[in-house]
């Protein structure tokens, strides 16, 4: 844990120890990381948001984007019809932070993935900030399943591995929500939500990583 904070403070040795707002860092986004989306448009999103009105505006893809949620520290942008993007600004020390980024792709089963950057928009490397999620950790333990449950082929574990992550708007917190039954049809998808448990797993962000 103290290598792990050692390695990101000097990462940001060369950053301005100042409070980031997320429109700033929103704003000034590479324009590549969010390709419907130019730096001008960004900023309209955030005045028309700010403004109360509803933040839509045409995007480079023929389609609408949306800026559906924008505190302090949190964004929500619908940039698609059929994706999102989610930002947080998570505290480390000295009034510095880092930006978790979660994409979010609907084909049509929610599936996301999860980046890290400093506040200038350098990629960070998720090892030491975030432990992936695996299928095992949504499967209930052998001692909870009962016969006709254990008596369930397939089990849990095709090809296929769909994760939802959704970012805590009022706390530094990533709910992973397993959602791989989804892409199956009612029956599978059944036999399926017997051997997983109910809860979704939360981390929380605790000295410089989620836990």
């Amino acid at each position: 844990m103290k290598k792990n904070i050692i390695s990101i403070l000097l990462v940001f040795s060369v950053i301005m120890a100042e409070a980031q707002r997320m429109d700033e860092v929103f704003i000034k986004m590479p324009d590549d990381i969010v390709i419907q989306l130019e730096e001008a448009w960004r900023k309209d999103l955030v005045e028309i948001y700010k403004s109360g009105k509803p933040a839509v505006l045409e995007n480079t893809m023929q389609g609408k984007s949306t800026l559906q949620k924008l505190t302090d520290d949190y964004l929500l942008l619908q940039s698609t019809e059929h994706s999102s993007v989610e930002l947080k600004l998570l505290p480390l020390v000295n009034n510095t932070f880092i930006i978790c980024m979660v994409e979010t792709v609907f084909a049509p089963v929610a599936d996301s993935r999860i980046s890290f950057y400093t506040t200038e928009w350098q990629p960070l490397l998720s090892d030491g900030l975030y432990t992936p999620v695996t299928e095992k950790m949504f499967v209930k333990v052998e001692e909870e399943l009962s016969q006709s449950e254990l008596s369930i082929a397939p089990a849990p574990g095709s090809a296929i591995f769909l994760v939802k992550y959704n970012l805590g708007v009022e706390n530094a917190t990533l709910t992973v929500e397993y959602t791989t039954p989804q892409y199956f049809d009612e029956e599978n998808r059944d036999k399926m939500q017997a051997l997983l448990k109910t809860e979704s797993i939360v981390y929380k962000w605790n000295s410089g990583r989620f836990e």
